[in-house]
Order: structure tokens, then C-alpha cells, then sequence
């Protein structure tokens, strides 16, 4: 996969605004992977085990995280008119910067723990590749938005796309505009996720979502507790 594709390495120092130390804030983990990947059920259980830790925990998502978000988010996920992939990636842009400064920033800054389902990964992969846009340009617009916010721990939760078509249908739910997407764009979108987390493997943990929830849960908990 081409660097575009990866979308990295594309943005100098100069672009970025330098964060703090994480002594100095809270912890920021996403959690990135296909439609169908069992995300949601994965923050669920990390926030669960967190709180039993004593900690303070955000749990939000993207788009929806705010309620600017969930405007955005009933149009780049249940429109039923056409959207152009160059809009669609502003939209996702847009909705982020005001998540990142209203809700992100200030749980940061009092020292909670933010788990977030969908980042920037997520536009690089969907919008990116999944929509065959330049990767690095949709990146930096991204972190451009969010005046370069990274996670300290980006969890990467990887299922072949036909599997995850299997869950979506299992679960007989309506799907939206992205989930509704043939099994190309899936998995262009799932090789994607792969790269980048090769490309940053410091950041990353790349798991197995074939295996059962606990023992994804206890790889995560394992993982984040040397950051805690």
C-alpha cells in the first residue's frame, strides 16, 4: 500500500501543535476497526474495568460525541442523498474539531481517561482508502482540525470483512451508509487499518477480534495498564 494510502508522514513539525506530557493530563485511547469489529463491546468493558480502578472516564465517540456531532452524524451516516467522498471527509472533519475542543481537550486537561470509538485512523481508512481519496491529505486536514491531538494508545481491533458482514447480518439491524458498502471497500478500509498500525507500531496494539470478548478485554486491560 502506498504511502498516500497510509496517509503518513505527510505532516511537518511546523503543522502540529506539541502536546503535553501525559504526567501532565489524562490518558486519550481510541479504539479503531471495521464495522462489525465489536468496538463498542470493547469500550463498554474498559470503561467498566477502569472505573474499578478509581479513574474518571470519558466515553464518546465519532461522529455523535457531541450534539453538533449527532447532526453530522444523521448526515454522513443516514442521508439518503448522494454525498461526495471530498465532502463526506469535511464533514467527519468538522464534527472533530468541535469534539476535540469541547469535550477531549477539557477531559484531557483534568486528568480523565478519554476511550473513544473512531478517530483520524478511521477517515484515513473509510474516506481515505474505503472512498479512494488521497490518505495523507485527508489526514492532515484532520489534524489540522484538531490541531494535532494524538492518541497515547490506539487500539486496533482486526476482522476480515466478510466475517464482520456475517456479524452485521446476525444482528439484523439496519445498516447506514458506510456499513452498507460492498466487500471491496470493506476490505480496502481493513488493509488500511493495517498499515497504518504497522506504520506506528509504538501507538498501536493490532488484536485478533475473532477471539472471545474476554480475552480481548484482558489483552486491552494488559495493554493499557503500562500506561496507566
Amino acid at each position: 500500500m502506498s504511502p498516500d494510502v497510509m496517509g503518513l508522514g505527510e505532516v511537518g513539525p511546523e503543522d502540529v501543535v506539541p502536546e503535553p506530557a501525559r504526567s501532565a493530563r489524562g490518558l486519550f485511547v481510541t479504539i479503531e476497526g471495521g464495522d462489525g469489529s465489536g468496538k463498542s463491546t470493547q469500550a463498554a468493558l474498559l470503561e467498566s474495568w477502569l472505573a474499578g480502578q478509581g479513574r474518571t472516564i470519558i466515553h464518546t465517540r465519532e461522529p455523535g460525541g457531541t450534539d453538533f456531532g449527532l447532526e453530522v452524524r444523521e448526515i454522513v451516516l443516514h442521508s439518503r442523498g448522494h454525498i461526495t467522498p471530498r465532502a463526506e471527509a469535511l464533514l467527519y472533519a468538522a464534527d472533530r474539531a468541535q469534539h476535540i475542543a469541547t469535550k477531549v481537550r477539557p477531559a484531557l486537561a483534568r486528568g480523565d481517561v478519554v476511550i473513544q470509538d473512531r478517530y483520524i485512523d478511521s477517515s484515513v481508512a473509510y474516506q481515505g482508502s474505503g472512498r479512494v481519496l488521497d490518505g495523507a491529505e485527508v489526514r492532515k486536514i484532520s489534524e489540522w482540525a484538531t490541531e494535532g491531538l494524538r492518541p497515547d494508545l490506539t487500539i486496533l481491533l482486526d476482522l476480515d470483512e466478510d466475517e464482520a458482514r456475517a456479524r452485521l447480518d446476525n444482528a439484523q439491524k439496519r445498516f447506514d451508509r458506510l456499513e452498507a458498502e460492498k466487500s471491496d471497500f470493506h476490505r480496502r478500509v481493513r488493509e488500511s487499518f493495517l498499515a497504518i498500525a504497522a506504520a506506528d507500531p509504538v501507538r498501536f496494539v493490532v488484536i485478533d477480534a475473532t477471539k472471545p470478548p474476554e480475552v480481548i478485554a484482558q489483552l486491552i486491560r494488559d495493554r493499557i495498564s503500562t500506561l496507566l
